[in-house]
């Protein structure tokens, strides 16, 4: 091999994607069977280096300005008592909604309970919350989700209508977080509900953090 092609070898640049061929090119190998491409050493300077790149769902629905991300604060539940946090798409939306992810945290004084209810009527008073943000800062005005970010505390009873998907339990100080990567999707007027209990230990009180991120895109 061509001791020259070394000296213009660029560590960061090779991480198991470049070999060495004896003519003074570099393959470049993607994985995932993405095309190779043959380039010459003298062209990865990185204003002239062409990328191809793999990029998951949600950074590309973010640089798209469609992705969002958003938190329920002070859920409370226990004593007898339940909460929820849900993302709802109000009926004449125009956009279909993409669950990517939810968060269950803080919740430190009692083991807990959570019920994932897919187009339910929550019961008890609905809340807004404030913390809704676009994933993506750059974009100058700041995209603005059609999906309403909700929640209520201290409610009794279960959510009608609709149906309960699927459920989970967790310990005093556990975390319980889902990357779904858009395959719950939900028209006009769906919603998907993150319930939560204590039914273990009913008496004590809690209170959750439950967070979400989601896309939208537009029906045609």
């Amino acid at each position: 091999m061509d001791k020259s092609i070394l000296d213009n070898f660029i560590p960061w640049k090779s991480a198991d994607f470049y070999t060495f061929s004896g003519n003074d090119t570099v393959t470049t190998y993607f994985p995932s069977g993405v095309s190779s491409q043959e380039i010459s050493p003298e062209s990865q300077s990185p204003d002239s280096f062409n990328y191809i790149a793999e990029i998951p769902i949600a950074t590309a629905k973010s640089m798209e300005g469609k992705y969002f991300v958003g938190t329920a604060v002070n859920v409370r539940f226990g004593e007898a008592t339940n909460g929820w946090a849900r993302l709802y798409n109000p009926p004449g939306s125009g956009v279909n909604l993409y669950v990517n992810a939810w968060v269950i945290s803080d919740i430190i004084s009692t083991p807990f309970r959570i019920q994932i209810w897919f187009n339910s009527t929550p019961p008890g008073i609905i809340q807004e919350s404030p913390f809704v943000v676009s994933g993506n800062t750059a974009i100058i005005p700041r995209p603005q989700p059609k999906t309403i970010l909700q929640f209520g505390v201290g409610v009794r009873g279960f959510p009608t209508d609709g149906n309960l998907a699927f459920g989970r339990s967790g310990a005093a100080g556990t975390m319980i977080e889902e990357e779904e990567q858009g395959r719950f999707i939900f028209p006009p007027g769906g919603s998907f509900t993150v319930y939560l209990s204590n039914p273990e230990r009913p008496t004590l009180p809690a209170i959750a953090r439950v967070a979400f991120g989601w896309w939208e895109e537009p029906i045609l």
